[in-house]
């Protein structure tokens, strides 16, 4: 009903420009849709693959979004690539700052922080595989995860909670165990019970990965067992999946 207030012409174009507002909201919502499309099919398609093995035409066949779509969104197939590391790598970081920015154990940080990439492999395998793939590449490790990793180290040795020597091969054997966790928990995680492969039948077992790979990465850094094994399994802060939005 329009407002008797206005004069007819008036009416019609308070109506035209909610018209108007209604219609760009529409746009701009299917504009979202459709690059979230984009980004999940080329995170799928590189994480086995990799950039490289990856066509344009195959995202957006996989994405069901026209090839020239694409360029709505993305100026190269470099672009998009670069968009999945930006997420992979910085987001997800950001939010583990965020959730362990009280602590002030940088040993406790650096466990929460494993915990959680495990479990978030474990929750999403695609997300994994992806890290998995692009973890030991020159971007990971200056931005997101890596630098992450490598600051909360220096915090734990300027504090004297960790060794101090050889700082940059504890990094790297650090990173390396929990890159190799992941990699164990994708091929050997949940639904492979009775598989010939799975290594509980080889008496090894993958129970409490996340909270192992944690005390293991502590040792790494210097400290002892049980105190590494106490700091792994506090209770563990938040769920950093549960503020995901749409990527």
């Amino acid at each position: 009903m329009s407002n008797p207030s206005l004069h007819p012409s008036e009416s019609l174009a308070v109506a035209g420009d909610a018209a108007s507002t209604d219609r760009e909201s529409r746009a701009t919502r299917r504009k979202r849709e459709t690059r979230a499309k984009l980004l999940e099919a080329a995170l799928a398609l590189m994480a086995d693959k990799g950039m490289e093995g990856v066509t344009i035409n195959e995202i957006t066949e996989a994405a069901d979004v026209g090839f020239g779509s694409f360029y709505n969104h993305f100026e190269s197939k470099e672009a998009i690539y670069a968009a999945l590391t930006e997420w992979v790598f910085e987001a997800f970081a950001d939010r583990l700052d965020r959730l362990v920015r009280h602590l002030e154990d940088p040993a406790e940080v650096i466990a929460v922080c494993t915990r959680h990439t495990l479990l978030r492999a474990r929750r999403e395998p695609v997300w994994g595989r992806f890290l998995l793939r692009e973890g030991f590449s020159t971007l990971a490790a200056r931005q997101g995860l890596g630098q992450r990793l490598w600051r909360d180290v220096q915090k734990g040795m300027d504090a004297h909670r960790f060794l101090s020597d050889d700082p940059s091969m504890r990094f790297i054997a650090a990173g390396g165990t929990v890159l190799a966790a992941i990699a164990a928990e994708l091929r050997w995680g949940e639904g492979l019970e009775g598989n010939a492969e799975n290594p509980s039948n080889q008496g090894l077992g993958l129970g409490g990965l996340p909270e192992r790979t944690a005390s293991a990465v502590l040792q790494i850094l210097g400290l002892a067992k049980p105190a590494a094994a106490e700091v792994a399994t506090r209770p563990l802060l938040g769920e950093p999946g549960d503020e995901e939005g749409e990527l």
